[in-house]
């Protein structure tokens, strides 16, 4: 593996005297700038051989570095080659930051506008010493010869009865939106966004429903999709109407002529900066504006709310069958193994589709790596009186979803030290869970909730409290979040997001805590002012051989007491009798067990 890393590395090297550059920027996303990308578009992952669905890589001709988030630095050195590459904490440096400090007054640095936007670009633009400069073609592509190729799986309809909404309904509300705002049109580079504007879903990317295609959507209500035009059968033609115009994608360029003189949306943050640099040179106005889709799509319609519950509900059957599963087989399991196993069960309904993402399974130390995947090389086998973590969720027609439970395998007693840490994690999820709040709080504003209490003990961990999730849709998805970074766009009603406090010893265990929960409006009395508070969606116990009641405390537990109630009481009907009667004494009051 080291030899393969210094052998592209050198190879790249060599493209990059060819091209006249000092060094090369090579960030994990693709032209779409998803968060999880195709196979043909993981050029990060070919070029250092780090896997995360975040990072960037910065090749110079005497050194080299990887960055990521903490989520990713122990996955970072376990998977790059300490000897060819820096790995970074791109938290505590950042990219942009290193690139300045290790390059010479003037260095050209080039970059794929293509795959890039302008958000990603800005700090590298900001060190005053570099030269950027764009190149005509992806770099790493041409080193890359047996590039697997690009999806080809055809769209299809996301009906009615799960969207909510038709698709004319969603394009009229957004084109009044531009109109609002004095814009022709916008682009929409995020295939998320276009499946929820026209309604449709896909293969192209895996645990991610979607088809990867750009849009181009019009004050006028119309839509160019720019797509291969044989990912659209006949009855998706049908489906997207006479308003919805599909273009092949050597075509794009000729589209965005046609917007020459006219006001165009463009998202920095989610729309390659190649966008704005080619609508410039067509004459077109850009207003740097966010993601038309973005903000209704997080705010799921009635129907939406419905369907995430019905989903949680079959998703919460498949879980406790997989948790009483686990109390018998612990200990004659493996990470890969006991995965299987809960998908296993998922599939048993006949709604699943397939996995949101790739179970994160681990066992011991392997559970303190925040983003574990397991592979045939690093499984190891569960054992006996030791910390396993499960995150994992399920795609439905009617819903997504995410949850992460944390077990002791057992026999014997777990120790009073890790029952202390895992007490503090379930207290700071139950806290958030239950919190209610004025209309227009952001996120950052309610992180604290899940982290008081590990605060107390001197402990914290090193990733965002929660993310949003889509219906049918990504796992992950925006505009909100709930973290210690600010944030602009307030909470609102119809949002999923995940709660999912942790803590992890490096080397020992991991510990998180995770449900998905849906904001909606809440009665606050003697107040005048508006208020909301999340509903619990996920139905699964949480390990009470892991639970200090007296840490947990009297008011804690009774909000335990009766997420566990209603656990029993919504999914117990749907169990097999052995697992019925395993779910009423994981589910009993805790006090009274």
């Amino acid at each position: 593996m080291a030899s393969l890393s210094m052998s592209r590395l050198t190879s790249l090297r060599t493209l990059l005297r060819q091209n006249g550059l000092d060094g090369l920027i090579i960030p994990h996303g693709d032209e779409f700038l998803g968060e999880y990308t195709p196979a043909c578009a993981q050029r990060l992952a070919w070029i250092s051989g780090f896997t995360g669905s975040a990072g960037t890589a910065i090749v110079l001709a005497d050194k080299a570095a990887v960055f990521s988030d903490g989520r990713y630095i122990t996955q970072m050195d376990q998977q790059v080659d300490g000897a060819c590459w820096e790995r970074v904490h791109g938290g505590q440096v950042p990219p942009a930051t290193w690139l300045g400090s290790n390059t010479h007054p003037g260095a050209t640095i080039g970059y794929d506008p293509r795959i890039m936007s302008a958000a990603e670009l800005a700090p590298y633009l900001q060190q005053d010493q570099l030269c950027l400069t764009p190149t005509p073609h992806n770099l790493v592509d041409t080193l890359w010869l047996d590039r697997p190729a690009l999806p080809a799986g055809p769209a299809f309809v996301h009906p009615l009865q799960y969207a909510g909404e038709s698709a004319a309904s969603k394009r009229t509300r957004i084109a009044h939106d531009l109109r609002a705002l004095g814009q022709d049109a916008a682009i929409i580079s995020d295939s998320a966004s276009i499946a929820w504007l026209l309604n449709i879903r896909g293969a192209d990317i895996p645990c991610t429903p979607v088809v990867l295609a750009f849009a181009i959507i019009h004050a006028d209500a119309g839509v160019d999709l720019i797509i291969q035009p044989d990912k659209i059968p006949a009855d998706v033609r049908s489906w997207l109407g006479a308003d919805v115009h599909v273009q092949a994608p050597d075509a794009l360029e000729q589209v965005l002529a046609t917007l020459a003189g006219r006001t165009v949306g463009v998202d920095p943050a989610s729309n390659a900066v190649w966008f704005t640099q080619a609508l410039g040179h067509h004459n077109a106005t850009v207003a740097p504006t966010p993601d038309p889709c973005l903000l209704p799509k997080a705010c799921k319609n009635a129907v939406e709310q419905q369907g995430m519950r019905a989903a949680h509900l079959r998703d919460g059957v498949a879980l406790c069958r997989f948790l009483h599963w686990m109390d018998t087989h612990a200990t004659t399991t493996t990470e890969l193994d006991a995965a299987r196993q809960l998908t296993a069960f998922r599939r048993e309904a006949a709604e699943y589709v397939e996995d949101s993402f790739t179970a994160i399974s681990g066992a011991g130390p392997n559970g303190a790596v925040i983003h574990y995947s397991v592979t045939e090389q690093s499984n190891r086998a569960i054992a006996p009186d030791e910390v396993y973590l499960i995150d994992s969720g399920g795609q439905y027609p009617d819903g997504t979803t995410d949850v992460t439970r944390t077990l002791w395998s057992g026999p014997n007693v777990a120790p009073a030290a890790l029952k202390a840490a895992f007490t503090r994690v379930l207290k700071g999820n139950l806290r958030l869970g239950h919190a209610r709040f004025p209309t227009g709080t952001k996120g950052h504003a309610l992180d604290a909730l899940a982290r008081y209490d590990l605060w107390q003990a001197g402990l914290d961990f090193d990733h965002g409290t929660g993310h949003g999730v889509g219906s049918f849709l990504s796992v992950h998805e925006g505009p909100v979040r709930i973290s210690k970074a600010t944030s602009t766009i307030a909470l609102q009603a119809g949002m999923v997001l995940s709660n999912e406090p942790g803590f992890y010893l490096l080397g020992a265990y991991g510990i998180r805590l995770e449900t998905l929960v849906l904001v909606r409006p809440a009665t606050q009395a003697d107040s005048t002012r508006a208020f909301l508070e999340f509903e619990t969606l996920t139905l699964a116990p949480f390990d009470r051989r892991l639970i200090d009641p007296a840490l947990l405390g009297e008011t804690d537990t009774a909000l335990l007491d009766s997420y566990h109630a209603e656990i029993l009481q919504q999914i117990g009907p749907y169990l097999p009798a052995d697992a019925q009667k395993w779910l009423q004494t994981a589910c009993a009051p805790l006090n009274k067990a």
